[in-house]
């Protein structure tokens, strides 16, 4: 049984997924070129400078998995962790921490938009009731 998708569901998806990439992508730039504003926010969430590079190529690595479609739902489960270190630093230091979530729903929503694979493993409808009509 193969599940379709709609062509606007297809491209809502696709826009859905490219923007936390598009702010992940940044995120993992201002930690490769660390300017002064990285390196106070790494001090803020006190952690040492050392670590911006291996969490940027891993931020990137994680990035580059969701977008090709064949890996995308590993993808979507590896940013899902990486996010979730995101939101524990920000709440640790008593800050604002709704942006990580956010980049998280947007990233599964755009990817259960686009992946019919996705909508059969979680159908938001009452198969059952479809069935019947």
């Amino acid at each position: 049984m193969t599940a379709q998708v709609s062509k606007k569901a297809f491209w809502g998806g696709w826009v859905l997924s490219i923007l936390p990439v598009l702010m992940l992508l940044m995120s993992a730039t201002m930690k490769f070129l660390q300017p002064p504003e990285a390196v106070e926010g790494f001090e803020h969430l006190g952690y040492p400078l050392s670590v911006s590079i291996p969490l940027a190529v891993v931020e990137l690595g994680c990035a580059i998995v969701y977008l090709i479609p064949q890996t995308s739902v590993l993808g979507a489960i590896l940013l899902t962790g990486y996010l979730g270190g995101a939101t524990a630093s920000h709440v640790r230091v008593e800050e604002a921490f709704y942006i990580p979530i956010a980049l998280g729903v947007m990233i599964w929503l755009g990817l259960y938009l686009r992946d019919p694979r996705l909508r059969r493993l979680v159908p938001l409808r009452d198969r059952s009731r479809s069935e019947e009509a």
